[in-house]
């Protein structure tokens, strides 16, 4: 299973790390993503990280201010935020998704994922 944590309130221009750990089977063959909901919005990818960590791609409305970032020791994803903008409020979740090749799969795709953590709400206030 997957557990997000470490959402919260923020001002725009803050940080925020959220962490999705992982538990209950090995996740070594999958990719985490991460998604984000905003009320009355579709859910949106945010980024993908492959279990390795050595492939991360990452939505254009996050590149640059986004990473994510994969601790194996721990069993846990990262996803660091910086330079927040109010359009970052959403609830965030973090998924996994079986992967046979890490290039030409489509990450962005949410039907893809079979493990779901139970999300976590970050606001960011301008």
């Amino acid at each position: 299973q997957l557990q997000a944590s470490g959402g919260g309130s923020v001002q725009a221009g803050g940080s925020l790390r959220l962490s999705c750990a992982a538990s209950g089977r090995s996740f070594s063959s999958y990719a985490i993503g991460w998604f984000r909901q905003a009320p009355g919005m579709e859910r949106e990818w945010v980024t993908a990280i492959t279990w390795s960590g050595d492939v991360i791609y990452y939505a254009d409305s996050v590149k640059g201010r986004f990473t994510a970032a994969v601790d194996n020791a721990k069993n846990t994803v990262y996803l660091q935020m910086i330079s927040m903008k109010s359009e970052d409020t959403a609830v965030y979740y973090c998924a996994a998704a079986p992967i046979r090749s890490v290039y030409g799969f489509p990450y962005y795709d949410w039907s893809r994922y079979e493990y779901w953590g139970q999300g976590t709400l970050v606001t960011v206030s301008s």
